[in-house]
């Protein structure tokens, strides 16, 4: 994952640079239709342009982004994985397994949602 490379190698933990770049792998093996980008220092994965989904790193936890709608559409699954989340952002401790089912719903649910989008962002 050359695009995410420089991204990674500024992660001083092992452990933590192991596990975005193996959901970022998951991402980029499961979705191989989405284009991985750096924008504004963070990976993410687009679609025709739009944004899907974006990941980011802090002490206690992995950040995934998959934009309000998202985190509303499935606060439900969210609540049951354990992860606290915000109105933009789900945080999955880093001592915590991934739940790559709910991040699979989330992913596809913005690839079908903004099937017809042309901007990056929902307005």
């Amino acid at each position: 994952m050359k695009e995410f490379a420089e991204y990674l190698g500024k992660i001083d933990n092992e452990e933590h640079r192991e596990r975005v770049e193996e959901v970022l792998a998951w991402v980029r093996g499961t979705f191989p239709g989405l284009v991985p980008e750096i924008k504004w220092n963070q990976p993410m994965f687009t679609d025709h342009g739009t944004f899907i989904i974006g990941f980011s790193t802090a002490k206690r936890h992995l950040a995934a982004a998959p934009e309000r709608a998202g985190i509303e559409r499935f606060a439900g699954d969210i609540e049951k994985a354990g992860y606290d989340y915000t109105k933009e952002i789900i945080r999955i401790p880093w001592d915590r397994p991934v739940d790559f089912s709910l991040l699979e719903k989330m992913i596809r649910f913005n690839i079908e949602d903004k099937a017809d989008y042309t901007t990056l962002w929902r307005k």
